[in-house]
């Protein structure tokens, strides 16, 4: 999978396989292993082993410290960089607890029920647009308060799809 991190406000492309456990960002490549343990993890690239504490989330920006020295990236996947790219809100500039349709599309799924409860970046519906489908993800925890579509139905951008109440 594609990410675009920003570091020092310099944007870095990172290529992420999973499955492989293997890395490529311009000339650097190679195999990884992410281990988190007792609230802490540890990423080893090689040889090199690096502690990474004080996480902490604030849309597609982290804060984290590795090996005692801080860092705050911004982390952005595949579809944020497409909706960046055609001019679309995405992360902190998208209202919080409402789902709004980013761009005209059709609801293919809905994963969630009102009263469910979501986590933050968790897929809630699926939107087919442009010949792809799009998961849309909750913006914040909470508890879905009331879905505005159904499947199947088209929608515009920026029609309401959910709204999500915090929790807390």
């Amino acid at each position: 999978m594609k990410f675009e991190a920003r570091v020092f406000e310099e944007p870095i492309e990172v290529n992420i396989s999973e499955k492989e456990n293997s890395f490529k960002s311009g000339d650097l490549e190679g195999k990884y292993e992410f281990i988190s343990q007792n609230g802490r993890y540890l990423l080893r690239i090689g040889t090199k082993l690096y502690k990474i504490d004080n996480v902490s989330y604030d849309g597609s920006d982290i804060e984290f410290s590795v090996n005692g020295d801080w860092f705050k990236v911004s982390v952005k996947d595949e579809q944020e960089l497409l909706l960046d790219r055609l001019g679309f809100k995405t992360g902190n500039a998208v209202a919080e607890g409402s789902l709004k349709s980013p761009m005209p599309g059709k609801i293919l799924d809905i994963l969630v029920s009102e009263g469910d409860e979501v986590t933050k970046g968790q897929p809630v519906v699926i939107l087919e647009a442009m010949k792809m489908e799009n998961e849309l993800k909750a913006a914040i925890d909470g508890t879905v308060a009331s879905i505005s579509v159904e499947v199947g139905q088209s929608l515009e951008k920026n029609s309401p799809i959910l709204e999500i109440e915090n929790i807390g």
